[in-house]
């Protein structure tokens, strides 16, 4: 069968439901789309890559944990035509998809089938960290939360409050459709509470908690906080952020 090639722009118009875009900047998106859909372990490249990964992306609401606001996910296929980039390289489906979202106030990414791989299997071993997310000369604590293919970020403070009951900021799902096919998991976050976090927020707290949950140095701190919890030091993680400790 004669492979199909579309341009970028072609694609983008053709892939997703109802919805007209911008033509793509294909050459601004390969540089991290390729080392995001690389496969194998994760080297000094693509551990430098991890902080670039993540742009801009929509979510529909979807219910994660008992006590949160019902929220239910869209499937893949109900936001891209799949069939439309069966002959479409990794590399272009990242860059199609997170052109996609620019724009739209939202957050998107597409990271390699191997990659996730090891995020889906730190995530199931410890589905719990705190961050600090930078408010003027200060932070908050952030709670993190891993039930993969989603993640949510909700405030420590209200979590403390009011448990199971306490409302995500921000959540995030990975569509792993095409990780078998095409060796890539597309990424859509959504800001549940834009009076609480802005684009930017939730963009650096997505970097950041993937940052620990991939890099080997900053995973083990997340290891201690899930499994060796008395040994645990808030301090250090404020340290590896360049974040004021307060003393």
């Amino acid at each position: 069968m004669r492979s199909r090639r579309l341009l970028p722009s072609l694609l983008l118009r053709r892939c997703f439901h109802g919805q007209r875009a911008s033509p793509i900047h294909l050459q601004q998106q390969q540089k991290i789309s390729s080392a995001a859909a690389t496969s194998g372990g994760i080297d000094d490249a693509q551990q430098q890559v991890v902080g670039r990964l993540w742009s801009r992306a929509t979510f529909s609401r979807s219910k994660f944990a008992s006590g949160y606001t019902a929220l239910t996910p869209k499937t893949l296929d109900s936001i891209m035509k799949i069939d439309t980039v069966r002959y479409t390289s990794p590399q272009e489906i990242i860059a199609i998809w997170n052109d996609y979202h620019i724009g739209r106030g939202h957050i998107s990414a597409g990271m390699g089938r191997d990659l996730y791989k090891l995020l889906q299997e730190r995530a199931n071993q410890c589905p719990l960290f705190v961050l600090p997310l930078r408010k003027g000369n200060g932070f908050v604590s952030i709670l993190v939360q891993a039930q993969m293919p989603h993640m949510l970020f909700t405030s420590l403070d209200d979590y403390r409050a009011r448990g199971g009951a306490a409302s995500p900021y921000f959540t995030v799902t990975h569509y792993t459709d095409l990780r078998d096919s095409k060796g890539v998991v597309l990424v859509r976050g959504d800001i549940v509470f834009t009076s609480r976090l802005s684009d930017e927020e939730a963009k650096t707290l997505l970097e950041t908690a993937h940052s620990f949950y991939l890099d080997d140095s900053r995973y083990k701190k997340v290891w201690r906080f899930n499994k060796e919890s008395e040994d645990f030091d808030f301090k250090e993680v404020l340290q590896e952020l360049n974040m004021p400790t307060g003393s």
